[in-house]
């Protein structure tokens, strides 16, 4: 009896620290912030949330949530403004050029598209050009900023924060989701 006291202890303390984290990172979400410095492994809880959101969306980008944590672990982004970007562009890949696997509206001007070879690698490149561009060369350091050079749409960066506050709230909502226990 002590034993399993015990376990629902565990296990009620790890859900508390759970939301207390979750509820850290949707007040950082709300300001805007795109910097997250998490290690992505296997059993991310941040994968997890990104692959069932995406899913509740019939994204074809569903199948890359580990793509998009790990690239956001690598250029020191927060992890759900790529996916973000890619709701506000193209619905979560579901309305791309042609062949293009571009989610994102990345160099896309008319007839004019860039096209990457797989999800896997725009993921790569948006997130390495993110950082490398739009953070550490020119400068920005919020999605407002990031916006301002991004997008022509001055409503851009708020339904970036928009789509990144939605995933977060998801998060909120199915936290038994994002808690896995092994005994």
């Amino acid at each position: 009896m002590k034993k399993i006291f015990l376990v629902f202890v565990t296990i009620f303390l790890m859900a508390l620290n759970t939301q207390k984290a979750f509820a850290q990172e949707k007040a950082s979400a709300s300001s805007a912030n795109i910097v997250q410095t998490d290690t992505v492994t296997q059993d991310d809880y941040r994968v997890k949330i990104l692959s069932d959101y995406l899913a509740q969306r019939n994204s074809p980008l569903t199948p890359y949530a580990a793509d998009f944590v790990e690239n956001a672990d690598k250029y020191n982004l927060d992890w759900k403004l790529v996916a973000a970007i890619s709701g506000v562009e193209s619905t979560f890949g579901e309305a791309i050029p042609v062949n293009s696997y571009n989610a994102w509206g990345w160099g896309v001007y008319g007839d004019n598209v860039i096209r990457f070879g797989s999800w896997k690698e725009g993921i790569q490149t948006i997130s390495q050009g993110l950082r490398e561009r739009y953070i550490d060369k020119w400068g920005g350091k919020d999605i407002y900023q990031i916006g301002a050079m991004y997008a022509s749409s001055p409503a851009w960066a708020g339904h970036v924060e928009m789509y990144m506050n939605n995933i977060q709230d998801f998060a909120l909502r199915s936290p038994k989701d994002t808690l896995s226990l092994s005994f």
